[in-house]
């Protein structure tokens, strides 16, 4: 089989929860190996967090296949030590402590820089590194509120709605993941390193480009009615006969008149972009006129941009998703019974690994370091590294 694009790029991963090690799982998709650093207080959060499978956390089992965790208290100077020694032989640095964090345990860029000048460096944070918030704590929820995205998120006249896609922690995971492989092919032509600034809140705010683009253009829509979002009749989701839900994204006058004259109504041509509320209604009407399979018949004899609204479980057996193989197959008590791939990786790739118990590559990583049995053992009673279990 061919090599993987990211094999020989080692990543220690000192974050915790969802946006640095979903980063990490996606290059270590691409073939880097992923090693987990965790404290001795358990290691990532998330390991505790409901709901689990097999009696582990299956948010853990969805974001640390084929990962290896290595546990070490990095307080003491030992244990800065051992990790120095494990970032010597690294090419990529993930963390998302709050600023300043790394650098009071010894551990920051420059600390870094000293014993591998060409690693590269990724921080993710809530506000960034730098401004009037960079110290304050929060979650995705926070980050959307604040970025603008919230509040344009849901109905008109209702309480904002709450995705159920983590937003900012997912879109700075895909830029943290950008800006490493462009750091790694800058660091291979030139040999030095990069620090890299990502923010949640930066990453959720880049995000909203379509309507920040309508709103300098003077567009003062409100929640549920902006552009892309229920304003125009070609654009929104309608129930039908049988109390389905079905999505019309007509955007294109092609589809749109292709619609209206499959409908039976080509009066409504030239009301595509009508804001008019009459308009609304009338499709609104059109569409509780028909059964959900009506209109799959009709969308399937035209071409109009049509398609259900599909529970989670119904998406996950759907033919297209299966034949793409977005679902991959479970593996009897090494992962979560629901395994999601991505499209970085290849349909014909080998399956991820197992995710790793709490500190299981310690001891292993420590003997490829070059520490004695004796000194691993001396490192244990220090409480440098966790005990055997």
């Amino acid at each position: 089989m061919d090599r993987k694009p990211l094999e020989g790029i080692r990543i220690l991963d000192l974050s915790r929860l969802l946006p640095g090690p979903y980063c990490t799982l996606l290059l270590a998709d691409l073939g880097a190996e992923v090693i987990k650093i965790e404290d001795l207080a358990g290691g990532d959060y998330i390991r505790a967090w409901p709901p689990f499978v097999g009696g582990r956390s299956a948010y853990f089992l969805a974001l640390n296949a084929g990962k290896k965790s290595f546990a070490v208290n990095l307080k003491p100077a030992r244990g800065r030590e051992v990790f120095l020694k494990l970032a010597a032989t690294a090419s990529v640095i993930m963390e998302g402590f709050r600023p300043g964090t790394a650098e009071r345990l010894g551990i920051g860029y420059e600390a870094v820089r000293a014993v591998n000048p060409g690693l590269v460096y990724c921080s993710i944070s809530g506000y960034g590194q730098d401004g009037p918030m960079r110290d304050r704590a929060g979650h995705d929820l926070n980050y959307i509120a604040r970025s603008g995205i919230l509040g344009l998120t849901g109905e008109e006249g209702r309480p904002p709605a709450i995705p159920p896609v983590q937003i900012a922690d997912l879109s700075s995971a895909m830029y943290a993941a950008i800006a490493i492989l462009a750091a790694l092919r800058e660091s291979d032509r030139s040999g030095r390193g990069r620090y890299l600034d990502i923010g949640m809140m930066d990453s959720a705010m880049a995000w909203l480009v379509m309507t920040a683009a309508e709103f300098a253009a003077g567009e003062r829509g409100v929640r549920g009615r902006l552009p892309l979002t229920g304003k125009y009749p070609c654009y929104n989701v309608y129930r039908t006969k049988d109390g389905s839900e079905l999505t019309l994204a007509a955007l294109e006058t092609k589809f749109w008149s292709e619609f209206c004259r499959l409908a039976g109504r080509p009066d409504l041509v030239d009301r595509q972009f009508s804001d008019d509320p009459g308009t609304a209604a009338e499709v609104r009407t059109l569409f509780a006129g028909r059964t959900r399979e009506e209109w799959a018949g009709l969308a399937a004899s035209g071409d109009f941009c049509c398609e259900s609204v599909l529970p989670f479980e119904d998406a996950l057996q759907d033919p297209h998703v299966r034949h793409r193989g977005l679902v991959r197959a479970a593996r009897a008590g090494e992962g979560p019974p629901i395994e999601l791939s991505n499209p970085l990786r290849r349909l014909d790739a080998e399956e991820a690994g197992t995710p790793p118990e709490y500190g299981e590559h310690t001891r292993p990583l420590l003997r490829e370091l070059g520490y004695a049995e004796g000194e691993i053992e001396d490192l244990e009673k220090s409480g440098i590294i966790p005990g055997r279990s």
